[in-house]
C-alpha cells in the first residue's frame, strides 16, 4: 500500500513538473510573439512645410481617389506633399501638386502621371464647411498628412491662414526659447 502511494506521488509530481515546464514554454512563446509584433507606422508622409507656412485650424480626414500604381507607390512611401494644395470646384475638392513617383515595376499599359489631379472624398457637410470658410473667411486648404486607415489611403487636410514673415519669426523665436528653457532646466 505504501509503495503504491509513493509511486502515485512520484507520478503526480512528475506530471506536475511536466505541466509547469510545458506552460512556461507556452508562456515564453507567447511573450516572444508579443515582442515580434510589427510596430510599423500607419503614416505615409507628413507636410511639415504646411505647419511652418500656415496657421492651421480645423482638420478633416478625406479619402483619395487613386489608381493602382499610385497605391503601390504609396506603400513604398514615394509621395511628396510639400507643394500640394486643395481647390474646390463645383462642390468637389481636388488635390493638386502632390508628387507620387511611380515604381519601376509599374504596369506598361499605362503612362503614369506623377502630378495628376486627384479627387478627395468628403461628406457633403464637410465640403459645405470648407466652401464656406474658403469663400467667406478667406482660408486656404492644405494637406498636412497622409496615412493608412484599414488599408485605405487617407489624407488629413486643414483650414489654414497664411503666416506673415514676422509671424514665422515669432514662432521660431518661441520654439528656440522653449528649447533653451528645457536645456537650462535640465542642467540645473
Amino acid at each position: 500500500m505504501r509503495e503504491n502511494d509513493r509511486t502515485l506521488k512520484g507520478k503526480s509530481l512528475l506530471t506536475e513538473l511536466f505541466f509547469i515546464y510545458a506552460t512556461s514554454i507556452v508562456y515564453t512563446a507567447q511573450m516572444a510573439k508579443k515582442k515580434k509584433k510589427d510596430t510599423k507606422s500607419n503614416t505615409i508622409t507628413l507636410n511639415k512645410k504646411a505647419r511652418h507656412d500656415y496657421l492651421l485650424e480645423d482638420k478633416f480626414e478625406a479619402g483619395i481617389a487613386l489608381q493602382g500604381w499610385e497605391v503601390k507607390s504609396l506603400r513604398e512611401g514615394r509621395v511628396n506633399l510639400r507643394d500640394s494644395y486643395i481647390l474646390l470646384d463645383k462642390g468637389e475638392a481636388y488635390l493638386f501638386g502632390t508628387l507620387i513617383t511611380p515604381l519601376q515595376t509599374a504596369s506598361t499599359h499605362i503612362t503614369p502621371d506623377q502630378t495628376r489631379t486627384r479627387k478627395l472624398l468628403l461628406h457633403r457637410q464637410e465640403l459645405n464647411k470648407l466652401i464656406g470658410a474658403v469663400e467667406r473667411k478667406g482660408y486656404s486648404i492644405v494637406p498636412t498628412a497622409m496615412y493608412w486607415v484599414r488599408g485605405r489611403a487617407k489624407i488629413e487636410i486643414a483650414l489654414a491662414k497664411g503666416k506673415k514673415q514676422h509671424d514665422k519669426r515669432a514662432t521660431e523665436k518661441s520654439r528656440d526659447w522653449g528649447r533653451e528653457k528645457a536645456r537650462i532646466m535640465k542642467s540645473n
